[in-house]
């Protein structure tokens, strides 16, 4: 007698009704198979057919997409090197700037709103949109370098060129680390999607360039369109995504920059066009470090970086000001309350730039401060 059980499921598998049986299912998706046969004493085998994991298939990271709303259609493939994504068809593209931004959650200016509402429609559009295409390219990185005090993040893309601009900000990470981590940021990346997406969700007509929306609840980021190019925008939207992660590992997110002369290690405060006509000096000209007990490191990756992620504590903290009335001392050695209390002013020229944050902030900048005073002490 066969075994009526596997029987009946091979019989009904095509009307089964379950969601994680769909077009997602891992389960359904390849034409890579190989057979398990079951005998059953003399009875004749029966032969239960499942799909062989490779290059493009995963059951662990199909499963892990679609937790996050991505089902992939035919391939997913993670992590690839720079020349097997350019094989894949990704360019380099020229660089944008001043994309809108839109930003939902607990922030201190510096963006745009989006409503919980609209962040939902546009990521479920998104969602459906990269599942809609036959090749996902997945990236896992990091914002900082601390393995204690990083913020994981995974990129979703439908486009290998959108994957190599991305791979070239986050810090590398290593494998399984994001699968391993409690609260990862997703970053989902729709280059084809339709440019009157953001008029669907009733943002308004945003051009054909694309635009960015984060949502700090949700830590996820979206670039529609173009947007996986505007670095800038990128990186300010994910050091606001990231904030209140490193914060909870004992990190301080800061608006800083690093300078390293020999063995001396220097955290710099200054609006950047103070300091425009020496950032050759700096380790990275993007203002973002993160500070903790094992050290100092740049938020994200860059080309001075020279392979080194991780630098000792500062020897020393400088935050510069402008001041055309002449009313604060070209040089002065602060104690930690006085420098704290600069670094909350921000002040420059009669304007307050608190923390020295020119982005939306997820941080309260007065905790800030007392951290920072705290670390200053110690």
């Amino acid at each position: 007698m066969r075994n009526l059980v596997v029987k009946w499921f091979l019989q009904s598998s095509s009307s089964f009704t379950c969601p994680y049986f769909s077009r997602s299912s891992p389960f359904l998706l390849s034409s890579r198979w190989y057979s398990v046969s079951a005998p059953r004493g003399n009875e004749e085998a029966e032969t239960v057919v499942f799909p062989r994991e490779g290059p493009g298939f995963s059951y662990g990271l199909h499963w892990a997409l679609a937790a996050k709303g991505v089902l992939v259609k035919e391939n997913a493939f993670r992590n690839l090197e720079s020349s097997e994504l350019q094989r894949k068809g990704a360019k380099i593209v020229d660089s944008l700037a001043g994309l809108p931004v839109y930003v939902r959650g607990s922030i201190v200016g510096g963006a745009s709103e989006i409503s919980k509402s609209q962040f939902g429609k546009l990521l479920k559009q998104v969602s459906n949109h990269i599942s809609s295409i036959s090749d996902v390219f997945v990236h896992d990185g990091a914002i900082g370098s601390s393995p204690k005090c990083d913020a994981k993040v995974r990129v979703i893309s439908d486009s290998p060129s959108a994957v190599l601009s991305l791979s070239n900000v986050l810090w590398k990470t290593p494998t399984r680390a994001v699968s391993h981590d409690s609260c990862p940021l997703m970053v989902y990346v729709a280059t084809s999607i339709s440019p009157g997406v953001g008029d669907t969700v009733g943002l308004g007509a945003q051009g054909n360039k694309g635009f960015i929306a984060a949502d700090i609840e949700r830590s996820s980021l979206i670039l529609c369109g173009k947007a996986f190019s505007d670095t800038n925008g990128i990186k300010e939207a994910l050091a606001s995504l990231s904030g209140p992660i490193i914060s909870s590992r004992g990190g301080l997110p800061l608006s800083g920059r690093l300078l390293v002369s020999g063995d001396s290690v220097v955290l710099l405060f200054s609006p950047y066009q103070t300091i425009q006509s020496c950032t050759e000096s700096f380790v990275s000209a993007d203002a973002g470090v993160i500070l903790s007990s094992e050290g100092v490191a740049p938020y994200f990756q860059s080309e001075k970086s020279g392979g080194t992620n991780l630098f000792k504590l500062p020897a020393a903290v400088i935050l510069a000001s402008s001041d055309s009335s002449g009313s604060i001392p070209s040089a002065s050695k602060l104690s930690p309350g006085q420098a704290a209390y600069h670094f909350l002013a921000g002040y420059q020229n009669g304007k307050f730039l608190p923390a020295y944050s020119n982005g939306s902030s997820s941080i309260d900048l007065l905790e800030l401060a007392k951290a920072l005073l705290s670390k200053v002490k110690s």
